[in-house]
């Protein structure tokens, strides 16, 4: 399913992924429709607390409630299902309030957290590095990997295994006395 252009967020939208319990619901939230309780349960946090991330959710439009239905003991219920607007979603900092680092961060924690929930024999790929480019580099590049990513969602298997992945390029310190050349290493 191809996606729209890239968007910037706004500040209620930075604030409300700004906490990786968050992104931890969307990514639950994606592949089925899930009610606050079974959040609640699935991620070990009490149903209060989860209900304020719901809610945070829902109003920027992160998630959106499906009908009402009865579970599984008798009682009425609302489930709720990602929308899929965080994707290509872009991310800049208003007025300095830092609340794009929070995301950043907040987007590392849940992956991790993801992956020691899958348990050791869940990698897949994994692959760090550093490049130096410019900004006409750095803006091709990531609209290659957005077509790339595109194209394989295009092509989702609904038996295929379900991969979790999180594509991050962020400026590296550059000590001041370091010589701008770059150093090769193996490690």
């Amino acid at each position: 399913m191809p996606v729209s252009e890239e968007r910037t967020a706004t500040v209620d939208e930075l604030k409300a992924l700004a906490h990786p319990l968050r992104w931890r619901v969307l990514r639950l939230c994606f592949d089925r429709a899930w009610t606050n309780q079974e959040l609640a349960e699935r991620l070990g946090v009490a149903p209060a607390t989860m209900l304020r991330h719901v809610r945070a959710l829902v109003k920027t439009d992160f998630l959106a409630a499906e009908p009402v239905r009865t579970g599984p003991k008798g009682a009425l219920e609302r489930p709720y299902r990602a929308t899929g607007r965080t994707w290509r979603l872009g991310l800049v900092d208003v007025e300095g309030a830092g609340l794009v680092r929070q995301v950043d961060l907040a987007m590392l924690a849940a992956h991790r957290a993801e992956i020691l929930e899958a348990g050791p024999d869940a990698g897949r790929d994994a692959s760090r590095g550093v490049l130096r480019l410019g900004p006409a580099a750095q803006a091709e590049l990531k609209a290659r990997l957005a077509e790339l990513v595109n194209e394989f969602r295009a092509r989702e298997d609904p038996d295929g295994e379900a991969l979790s992945y999180l594509w991050s390029l962020a400026a590296r310190p550059v000590p001041a006395d370091a010589d701008h050349a770059p150093v090769r290493t193996r490690g």
